[in-house]
């Protein structure tokens, strides 16, 4: 039983995957639709500008704002900075 809706499972899948597949045939994409206009290409260093350059200088100085404005640093810890201790420090014992 087990073994048979497997079967049936993966002819669903494959069937539903090629169905996908000849429905989004590239040979679609040449017909144009109605008020469908491109503009011109992209060239080379344009394509590059836009989509590897500019997102790296955005994230640039969205991270050099993020450090200039932090705050963190000014901020004292209280806990250990203001102790002070002494290495070789001898208890004396009162008898």
């Amino acid at each position: 039983m087990d073994k048979n809706n497997a079967l049936r499972a993966g002819a669903l899948a494959a069937g539903t995957t090629l169905m996908m597949l000849l429905m989004s045939s590239p040979a679609l994409a040449l017909t144009r639709d109605d008020g469908d206009d491109p503009g011109p290409g992209l060239s080379v260093i344009e394509t590059l500008g836009l989509y590897v350059f500019a997102p790296l200088v955005l994230f640039a100085v969205i991270a050099g704002l993020v450090m200039l404005l932090d705050k963190s640093r000014a901020r004292k810890d209280t806990t250990s900075s203001n102790i002070d201790i002494k290495p070789d420090a001898q208890a004396q014992v009162k008898a």
